[in-house]
């Protein structure tokens, strides 16, 4: 029997104090006690996302968060520019083209981040604010591309635009203030960053975009933001909440709150260098470069090495090490290494070493870890 070692983006592991919150036996969603418990969560998950607006909390995937904002931000034949650069970028442009808006992507070559040249430019041209609603992907976990959302954010000066966020994978994580940026929603999920199995969706809503959902036209029922709020006045949820998930969903923002928000994104920060100086020793290329790597995922060019070595199905077969793949054009062609959550310093060393024996190449026996280690030595001395 082999220990599992979970290093895909998401779903991420969870903690062993999240893990038995979860046990806590069932209670009345309509009683007092959960009402204490979702007061408490629905407080506490705004010092994650930075913002003193509401957070409305779903029984959902991320995807059905970005499902959500798009439903109740927006009405049939709104104009809506998506700027992509990757799977996760499309999805958001998907949706909302799914609600009946006329959506205008721009994409941008995978592996590389939303230039604010590009947001600027298209502002600049929509002299009559046609553009209800901007879409940005801070963290494209398909390219391993981090998107810097204050800058592009700035880019777009005071068009009177709704710029939504997707940072499922990056909230909890990388920093992101709401608020301070001046962010209309931000949309999060359970399974990356703040620790907890998939099942939660969240999204913050500014006073600017609670504006907008009182005018939106686009159909909604178990997603509607009006009925969460006004419920959430009261400690509840419209229709049945996901119990076990809420008492871990406690437990985690206890971790969260523990170790700091500042201290957790300085460790995906460093825990991100290590993996990549790490695999520059052991030869691999990566596909997107430093200045925009993404702190919780890694993608890993492995084209050099196809008819030569599987690494997902070796260090699955050998080492019980479940890394993910590229997804649509990139499938084949990257290996996606996450380092998001319940993350630490030997599970880096410990990917780097089974990579160093998968390659079988007694020279660079030690030399990724060596790099890593030393990039965390490093990181200890600052």
């Amino acid at each position: 029997m082999k220990k599992h070692h979970l290093r895909i983006p998401g779903p991420t592991e969870v903690p062993e104090r999240v893990l038995r919150a979860m046990q806590s036996p069932m209670i009345n969603h309509r009683g007092d006690e959960f009402r204490s418990l979702f007061r408490r969560v629905s407080e506490n998950i705004k010092k994650v996302f930075q913002t003193k607006n509401d957070v409305l909390i779903f029984p959902s995937a991320g995807t059905g968060a970005m499902e959500a904002a798009i439903a109740n931000l927006f009405s049939p034949g709104d104009l809506i520019v998506s700027f992509s650069c990757g799977v996760f970028g499309d999805r958001f442009a998907d949706i909302a083209e799914a609600f009946g808006a006329r959506v205008e992507r721009i994409s941008v070559e995978w592996g590389k981040p939303v230039a604010c040249d590009i947001v600027k430019e298209r502002i600049l041209r929509d002299a009559k604010g046609e553009i209800k609603g901007v879409l940005f992907t801070h963290n494209e976990t398909s390219t391993g591309v981090l998107n810097d959302i204050r800058a592009l954010r700035e880019a777009m000066g005071d068009h009177p635009a709704l710029v939504v966020v997707d940072a499922i994978s990056s909230l909890g994580a990388v920093e992101l203030k709401a608020d301070e940026w001046q962010i209309d929603a931000v949309v999060a999920g359970s399974q990356k960053a703040l620790m907890l199995p998939p099942g939660l969706g969240f999204v913050s809503v500014s006073e600017k975009a609670w504006k907008a959902a009182e005018q939106s036209k686009m159909p909604k029922y178990y997603w509607d933001f009006k009925k969460a709020r006004k419920t959430l006045e009261k400690g509840e949820t419209p229709y049945t909440p996901a119990v076990s998930q809420i008492f871990a969903l406690d437990e985690a923002l206890n971790l969260i709150l523990e170790e700091g928000l500042e201290n957790i994104i300085a460790r995906h920060r460093l825990l991100a260098a290590a993996l990549r100086e790490g695999l520059k020793h052991l030869g691999f290329r990566l596909f997107a470069e430093d200045s925009w790597a993404s702190p919780t995922v890694t993608a890993v060019d492995i084209t050099d090495f196809q008819g030569k070595i599987n690494f997902s199905k070796a260090l699955k077969d050998r080492f019980n090490i479940t890394v993910a793949g590229g997804q649509e054009k990139l499938k084949g062609k990257i290996m996606r290494i996450g380092h998001v959550g319940y993350v630490d310093e030997l599970d880096i060393l410990n990917v780097l070493s089974a990579l160093e024996m998968v390659l079988g190449e007694e020279e660079l026996f030690g030399k990724g870890v060596k790099a890593a280690e030393k990039v965390f030595k490093k990181g200890e001395e600052e």
